[in-house]
């Protein structure tokens, strides 16, 4: 998996690659092929599952309401949706079923 990335994204990208801390991402080998590709690795805090489980929750949403609905050849295509998605498509409860921009919009006009 790891390969398949690198063979898709540029050296010395100033990416960060956050994860668990399962054992495949402690190993040595596996941190030192970040680092070569220029990949700073994080990790949360050790037997925490709550740090990430806000980012797995949005990443999940986003995987299944956007990324398995279309098969994109471009990361700029991808990038594109994921902005459109986020501010215009996400409708959230907490701000009363609006999406980001139409709920600004809405506390702009009131």
């Amino acid at each position: 998996m790891l390969e398949k990335a690198f063979n898709k994204i540029q050296d010395n990208t100033n990416l960060i690659l956050h994860s668990d801390q399962g054992w495949q991402y402690e190993m040595k080998q596996y941190q030192h092929l970040l680092k070569e590709k220029g990949i700073r690795q994080s990790m949360s805090r050790k037997g925490n599952c709550l740090d990430t489980a806000l980012a797995e929750n949005f990443f999940g949403l986003l995987k299944s309401e956007l990324f398995y609905m279309k098969e994109y050849k471009k990361i700029e295509e991808l990038e594109k949706d994921i902005i459109e998605y986020y501010n215009n498509k996400r409708i959230k409860s907490k701000l009363k079923g609006m999406s980001p921009v139409q709920y600004r919009v809405h506390s702009q006009a009131a």
